[in-house]
């Protein structure tokens, strides 16, 4: 029930019972300008004298959408900055602000919040290190994830594409999907899906996947005689 901001609250109390270090990484200033200093010259790098049109993410901290997103506005200003953010928890859109303790960390859980599959992205809070991005206007669109989008698009990644990234890669690319529908022919895009699905075996990404082998491979592994793992009789 206490979602995030309870998971920030724990955090702070281990950290005070045990004399560890806590990041803040919510609200430290260290977080976006790591990303202003290696994300944003990399994307800048890699498409030096090439064709960029539009660069799509969504946010977890906010770090990357501001620190890449100021280096990418100050270097490349022609390049569109899309934002997503999940449907069922759409903080950004509401236009309702996060109410915060001294330190920035947030004091209460945010109106707008439900739970969504995206994990990683969007805590029931708008982070400090975000809402500085916000307050710079980076972005040029927003788009809003359905809630089923996300596992889908990172199904189909892996199916179609051999491409195995995490939800919140899903969630990128359907965000791109999205507005490279609406971007002028020949537009080029950018989505960068740094997670690996592998790290989702136990979530809703597999759910749809037996741990046995189905009729269909049975068959399959029947059909050479040889080396057959079948399953046993009870």
């Amino acid at each position: 029930k206490d979602k995030g901001s309870g998971m920030v609250r724990k955090a702070e109390e281990l950290c005070e019972k045990n004399g560890w270090f806590l990041c803040h990484q919510f609200e430290t200033e260290a977080n976006w300008k790591f990303h202003e200093a290696t994300t944003g010259p990399e994307i800048c790098n890699d498409f030096k004298d090439k064709q960029l049109d539009y660069w799509v993410t969504g946010y977890g901290t906010g770090g990357t959408y501001h620190g890449a997103g100021k280096y990418i506005k100050a270097n490349r200003p022609e390049v569109k900055i899309v934002l997503a953010e999940p449907e069922a928890a759409a903080l950004i859109d509401s236009g309702v602000a996060t109410e915060r303790n001294e330190d920035g960390s947030p004091a209460v859980s945010h109106p707008a919040f439900a739970a969504h599959p995206i994990q990683g992205w969007t805590p029931d809070f708008i982070p400090l290190v975000l809402e500085q991005g916000l307050d710079q206007k980076l972005h040029d669109e927003y788009v809003k994830i359905p809630s089923t989008a996300s596992v889908e698009t990172s199904q189909l990644l892996a199916r179609n594409e051999g491409i195995l990234c995490g939800i919140s890669g899903g969630a990128t690319m359907w965000a791109a999907i999205e507005a490279a529908k609406k971007a002028p022919e020949g537009s080029v895009l950018l989505a960068m899906l740094p997670d690996t699905g592998e790290r989702y075996l136990s979530t809703p990404l597999f759910a749809n996947i037996d741990a046995d082998m189905n009729e269909e491979e049975l068959e399959i592994a029947k059909s050479t005689p040889g080396y057959q793992l079948l399953p046993v009789e009870a």
